[in-house]
């Protein structure tokens, strides 16, 4: 195993210097679940939200997060993200809305921590609107599910 990067010899936080890494493309791939009241969903799904389209603007949420990732994280980079996709689909099975979302970027780091913000704040935006009609809903199993680029190359979980 190697040592954790974001700490230097005396054991302080400092940001790792990707200055003499290769510039490529990267992407990272992530995804997360908020689970809720089976009406709640329904309220989602048809629209009807008194707050408006609570997918379609967790949607903005999560782009709007992506560029703001370094700004959340201490010793994270500012990357220029290139690209930000998020899905978000209800499984009326499990009664949950499932996010991923997809980041891309042409640097010398890559995008993971920008996709992982992106899933959390899509995901606390549908908590935020609708939490007056469900406070019991739960945010779950945020994950990379896959990062590409760089020297380590493809991850996939």
């Amino acid at each position: 195993m190697t040592s954790l990067t974001h700490f230097n010899q005396s054991g302080e936080a400092h940001m790792v210097d990707v200055g003499d890494k290769a510039i490529t493309q990267r992407v990272a791939v992530t995804e997360g679940f908020i689970e809720m009241k089976p009406e709640t969903l329904e309220l989602i799904k048809a629209g009807t939200h008194k707050k408006g389209d609570v997918l379609g603007i967790a949607r903005v949420a999560g782009i709007m997060a992506t560029k703001r990732t370094a700004d959340l994280i201490p010793l994270c980079h500012p990357v220029p993200v290139t690209h930000v996709e998020i899905q978000l689909n209800c499984d009326t099975a499990m009664s949950r809305v499932h996010c991923v979302a997809k980041v891309k970027t042409t640097a010398q780091t890559g995008v993971e921590m920008e996709a992982l913000t992106a899933t959390q704040v899509a995901l606390l935006t549908i908590y935020d609107m609708c939490k007056a009609v469900d406070r019991g809903m739960v945010i779950k199993s945020v994950q990379l599910l896959e990062k590409q680029g760089g020297k380590s190359g493809v991850w996939r979980r």
